[in-house]
C-alpha cells in the first residue's frame, strides 16, 4: 500500500512537472538555447536546470540549483503598512537569486562551472529588481498581520498561493514562474485589477471613475501607461482596464511609499489629466499664476507632505488627494452645500472645527487648510481681520456669504442676475462658485471644474478688482456680477444715495471705488465696538480711517436699505448726518 502511494505521488509530480515544462517552454524563463528571450544559454538545451537540480540542491525544496549568497535587502516601508516585511526568505529569496542582479544567470550549482549565457539581468531592465526592495510590493510577511488595515480583504484569497499557517506572502503569491499566460508570469489575469483586488479592498472603488472610465490615450507623449499599455505584455487600452495600474506599479515605483509611478504625487494625476486621456486638461490649470501649490511638497523631498492617514488641521502642504480620493471619485452630482462625487470619501473639518472622516459638505474640505490652520494674511486689510474662513462663514456672524446656511437678508434686489437666474436671497452657494478655474464650464470655458488654478487671484472664476481707483465696468467686477445684477447695483436699489444726492452704489463705483473698499466677501466676525457689520460691511483700512473720536471706521445700520458711515475716506469726512441714506 505504501509503495502504491509513493508511486502515485511520483506520478502526480511527474504530470505536474510535465505541465510546468510545457508551459515554460514558450516563456522567457526558458533560458536554454531554445528560449525566446534575449537572455539565454549558448548551447545548453535543458530548461529546468537553470533553477532545479535533482541532487545536492540548495535548498532541498524545491531542489534549487543556485547558491543563495548572504544579501541585505532594503525592504518596503509605508506609513499605512500594518505588517512588517522581513528580509526576503523562502520562494521570494529564490526568485531574487536571479532578479537581484548579483549573480550571473549561468552561475548554477550543477553542472559544475556553470552555464555560458548571453545577456544578463542588469539595471534598466524591468526584470531587474536589485537589492533595493523599497520600491517594490512587499514580500515575506504574514497576510494575517495586515488585517488591522480595513482596506485589506479580511480572508486570504483561496485561489492565490500563500505559505505556512501564517499565510505568508511571497513573489509566487502573485507570480507563477512556470506559466506566462497572463503576462509578466502573473498568477491570474490582472486586467481590471483582478489580481490586486484579491487582497486590496477599496470602499467605493466599484463606482469610481477610475474603475469605470473607458477613456483611452490619444497617443500624445508622454505615454501614461508605459508598462501596461500599447506594445507591452498587456496592451490594456482604457482606464478601466488599467485599474490600479493607472497610478500604481508593483515594481520599480518612483513613489516608494504608495508604489506610485512618480514620487511627486501630482505627476501621477497629470499623466492622464493633461487632456491626453481624461477629457479635461487639469495640468494646464495648475500652471496659472494663482493655483493650489500641489508641486511645492513631495514625500521624501520636502519637510511637509501629504499622508493618507494624516490628522488635521494641516500645515504646509496641499496635494491632489487633499481634495480628491482617486479610489472613490465619481461624477455623482450634488446640490449646494453638499459635496459631489468628485469630493467623496475625503476628510475635513466641520463648521464647529471638528474632524470628519468623510465630508458631507464641500466647505468642510476647504476648512482643512483655510480654517483653523490657516497661516495666511488677509487679502485685503480690514477693520475686522479674520483669515479663518470657518469663522468668517459662521451663521452667527452679523453677515456672511451663504456657504454654510442661507443668508440673513431676505430682500436683496440685485439677486438674481441674468447669469444665475436660479438664485434667490435664500439660496446656498459653494466656495467653488467663486473660487474655481477661470476656464471652467460655469464661466463659458471648456476647462475642468474645480479649484485648481486661475489667472485671477485668489483662484477666482472671474476678475475681481480690489485696488482703489479701479474704473467700474462689468469686467472689473465680473465675479460679483455673476450673482448680483449690475443694473440693480448701479441704479442704487439697495444702497441708495444720501440726502445730498451723493453716495449709493453708483456714486462709489462710478468714482472708481472698488466693491472691496466696503465689502468683505466671506463674512465678518462679530465685533460690536467696531460698528455694524451687516451687508458684509468691513472697510478696507488702506483707504478708510476712523473719524475723530472713534477707534475704527464705522458703519451704522438703521434697517432695510438704510444706514450711515462714520469715517474718513479719501480725505472726505463722513458723519452720521451727512452720509445717512436714504
Amino acid at each position: 500500500m505504501k509503495k502504491i502511494f509513493i508511486e502515485l505521488i511520483i506520478f502526480l509530480l511527474t504530470i505536474s512537472s510535465l505541465q510546468a515544462s510545457t508551459d515554460i517552454v514558450r516563456t522567457k524563463h526558458n533560458l536554454s538555447v531554445t528560449g525566446p528571450g534575449e537572455i539565454k544559454a549558448l548551447s545548453e538545451t535543458r530548461i529546468c536546470v537553470f533553477c532545479h537540480t535533482p541532487h545536492n540542491a540548495k535548498p532541498l525544496t524545491p531542489l534549487w540549483n543556485r547558491e543563495l549568497e548572504p544579501v541585505n535587502y532594503d525592504v518596503y516601508a509605508s506609513s499605512t503598512l500594518r505588517a512588517s516585511p522581513s528580509q526576503p526568505e523562502g520562494p521570494s529569496r529564490l526568485c531574487l537569486s536571479c532578479h537581484d542582479g548579483i549573480l550571473a544567470i549561468g552561475m548554477v550549482l550543477r553542472p559544475s562551472g556553470g552555464i555560458e549565457v548571453s545577456g544578463a539581468i542588469t539595471p534598466g531592465r524591468r526584470s531587474y529588481i536589485g537589492t533595493d526592495l523599497s520600491d517594490d510590493h512587499p514580500v515575506s510577511f504574514s497576510y494575517l498581520d495586515s488585517l488591522s488595515n480595513p482596506e485589506i480583504v479580511p480572508v486570504p484569497p483561496y485561489d492565490l498561493t500563500f505559505y505556512g499557517f501564517q499565510y505568508n506572502i511571497h513573489c509566487s503569491t502573485c507570480h507563477d514562474p512556470h506559466n506566462n499566460q497572463f503576462g509578466k508570469f502573473l498568477s491570474m489575469d490582472n486586467r481590471y485589477s483582478g489580481l490586486c483586488l484579491k487582497c486590496h479592498l477599496k470602499n467605493g472603488w466599484e463606482f469610481s471613475s477610475h474603475k469605470t472610465s473607458i477613456a483611452t490615450w490619444n497617443g500624445v507623449e508622454p505615454d501614461p501607461w508605459p508598462f501596461t499599455g500599447r506594445g507591452t505584455d498587456f496592451s490594456w487600452l482604457t482606464v478601466t482596464e488599467n485599474g490600479c495600474e493607472n497610478c500604481h506599479t508593483p515594481h520599480g515605483a518612483g513613489g516608494k511609499w504608495r508604489l506610485l509611478y512618480h514620487q511627486e504625487e501630482e505627476r501621477n494625476c497629470y499623466k492622464c489629466h493633461n487632456g491626453n486621456v481624461a477629457q479635461k486638461d487639469v495640468y494646464s490649470q495648475f500652471q496659472r499664476i494663482s493655483r493650489h501649490p500641489v508641486e511645492d511638497t513631495t514625500i521624501g523631498l520636502t519637510a511637509s507632505y501629504h499622508l493618507p492617514e494624516e490628522q488635521i488641521p494641516l500645515w504646509g502642504h496641499v496635494e491632489c488627494m487633499d481634495c480628491h480620493n482617486p479610489h472613490t471619485v465619481n461624477d455623482s452630482p450634488a446640490d449646494p452645500p453638499y459635496a459631489g462625487g468628485r469630493l467623496t470619501h475625503v476628510n475635513g473639518i466641520d463648521r464647529n472645527g471638528g474632524f470628519v472622516t468623510n465630508v458631507s459638505y464641500e466647505y468642510e474640505i476647504c476648512f482643512k487648510c483655510h480654517g483653523d490652520s490657516s497661516g495666511s494674511i488677509p487679502f485685503v486689510p480690514r477693520v475686522v481681520n479674520t483669515v479663518n474662513t470657518r469663522i468668517e462663514f459662521n451663521p452667527l456672524n452679523p453677515s456672511y456669504h451663504p456657504v454654510i446656511e442661507s443668508g440673513k437678508n431676505t430682500d436683496v434686489p440685485s439677486i438674481p442676475s441674468s447669469l444665475r437666474p436660479e438664485l434667490t436671497p435664500s439660496s446656498i452657494i459653494r466656495c467653488s462658485d467663486c473660487h474655481q478655474a477661470d476656464d471652467s464650464p460655469s464661466t463659458g470655458g471648456g476647462g475642468a471644474r474645480g479649484v485648481h488654478g486661475s489667472q485671477f487671484r485668489p483662484i477666482l472664476a472671474e476678475r475681481y478688482e480690489t485696488a482703489d481707483g479701479t474704473p467700474e465696468s462689468y469686467n472689473s467686477y465680473a465675479l460679483c456680477y455673476r450673482c448680483h445684477n449690475r443694473d440693480s447695483i448701479l441704479s442704487d436699489e439697495s444702497f441708495q444715495r444720501n440726502i445730498s444726492g451723493r453716495g449709493g452704489h453708483s456714486g462709489h463705483l462710478l468714482n472708481n471705488i472698488s466693491c472691496a473698499a466696503c465689502h468683505d466677501p466671506h463674512g465678518v466676525e462679530l465685533s460690536p465696538d467696531s460698528g455694524d457689520h451687516s451687508h458684509l460691511i468691513n472697510f478696507d483700512t488702506r483707504i478708510t480711517q476712523p473719524a475723530e473720536g472713534n477707534l475704527y471706521p464705522r458703519f451704522i445700520d438703521y434697517g432695510t436699505f438704510s444706514g450711515a458711515c462714520v469715517l474718513v475716506c479719501h480725505g472726505r469726512h463722513h458723519n452720521e448726518s451727512n452720509s445717512r441714506y436714504p
